[in-house]
């Protein structure tokens, strides 16, 4: 259910690509910050009424800490230029049937420029893909990528099994200036490409955009439940397949910690055990970077053992992972734990990129 509140806009703090932060006053005078998406509510200004959504900020789910704005009632933005009676625009809904869906142009679609480039479009060519649990992969991986292979047409394939709005994310605000692009799939939205599903997003990847490699993660936030199955990231598998299916080559990040807290995430998650291990039916290179703290790298093994014999195991060199990370064009958080406090885990990252690249050298 919906907890509603409605407030007024007292002052607007920070914006990125696609979203402002604000302080809002409610009518009790207690204030707390919301976000909005312009795109979808129009542009909030000091003064506004907003009605809010403040379900997950009560709970203290993964929201940053947000209240989230889902109208302007006395000032609601104009319609869009486009006709709106037909498909010249696009015609693919998404957060389908929710009060905010959007009306998006995929892809693929016959209106896209892309629409001659992707209508045969069946194949990757090979492409690496890089499949990662956790959208705070990224940067780590991106970071490790182009310190393997400078210039490197990297993608980015963001799934909706996390945050929906591509906007949420303000590490992927950091990397626009450093990715050729972003395609948002399924109910994801708010990249620099839609797309139906994962399958025809990595085709826009490929031959839209040009990419040389993608990364596939889901956006901000996971899902989970504690159980075996109960979790967002088995689409990881899924992307696995999908990447086999289109003659790419998938290359696994693996999720890592020696950091993480709980027992089910330290040394190789089970999130990548069950992904890799139950949803992949193809093979992918599942990379493990060398040096780690022999009893983490105990603990790895000990996981990786029970993976079926289809996946390859890669051992990665780190050195120079160290200086890139550092250096990464995003900051590195997962969990709230930034570089030195989860190394490891934005180690794995940064190699599994570092070996996705590498093929594009050895072919």
């Amino acid at each position: 259910m919906v907890r509603w509140r409605s407030g007024t806009v007292a002052g607007v703090r920070r914006r990125w690509h696609g979203a402002v932060e604000l302080d809002v006053t409610l009518g009790d005078g207690a204030t707390l910050r919301a976000l909005a998406y312009p795109f979808l509510v129009g542009e909030p200004a000091p003064g506004d009424r907003v009605l809010l959504n403040v379900g997950a900020l009560v709970m203290g789910l993964g929201t940053g800490g947000y209240a989230l704005v889902v109208a302007l009632p006395d000032r609601l933005p104009a319609d869009p230029p486009d006709d709106g009676t037909t498909r010249e625009a696009g015609h693919l809904v998404k957060a389908r049937y929710t009060p905010l869906q959007a009306i998006l142009l995929g892809a693929d679609e016959e209106a896209s420029p892309h629409r001659a480039t992707l209508a045969d479009a069946d194949d990757l060519a090979g492409m690496p893909v890089i499949t990662a649990d956790l959208h705070s992969a990224l940067p780590a991986i991106v970071a490790g990528a182009l310190a393997g292979r400078p210039g490197t047409r990297i993608a980015y394939l963001m799934t909706d099994g996390g945050a929906l709005p591509a906007w949420f994310s303000r590490t992927l605000a950091g990397l626009r200036d450093v990715l050729v692009g972003t395609v948002t799939v399924g109910q994801a939205f708010g990249g620099d490409l839609e797309a139906t599903n994962l399958h025809s997003g990595l085709l826009a990847a490929r031959h839209a955009l040009d990419a040389e490699l993608t990364v596939v993660a889901q956006g901000p936030g996971n899902l989970g439940t504690g159980t075996r199955w109960g979790f967002s990231g088995v689409s990881v598998g899924e992307a696995v397949n999908a990447a086999v299916a289109l003659g790419g080559r998938p290359v696994g990040s693996l999720r890592i910690s020696a950091a993480d807290p709980r027992p089910r995430h330290r040394g190789l998650s089970h999130h990548s055990v069950t992904a890799y291990g139950r949803v992949a039916l193809a093979g992918a290179d599942l990379v493990v970077p060398e040096g780690l703290d022999p009893g983490l790298a105990a603990l790895v093994e000990t996981a990786l053992a029970t993976l079926p014999p289809r996946h390859r195991v890669v051992r990665v060199a780190t050195d120079g992972l160290d200086a890139a990370l550092r250096a990464a064009p995003a900051p590195l958080s997962t969990m709230g734990r930034g570089l030195d406090a989860d190394y490891a885990y934005f180690l794995a990252a940064a190699a599994a990129g570092r070996h996705g690249a590498a093929l594009l050298t050895s072919g």
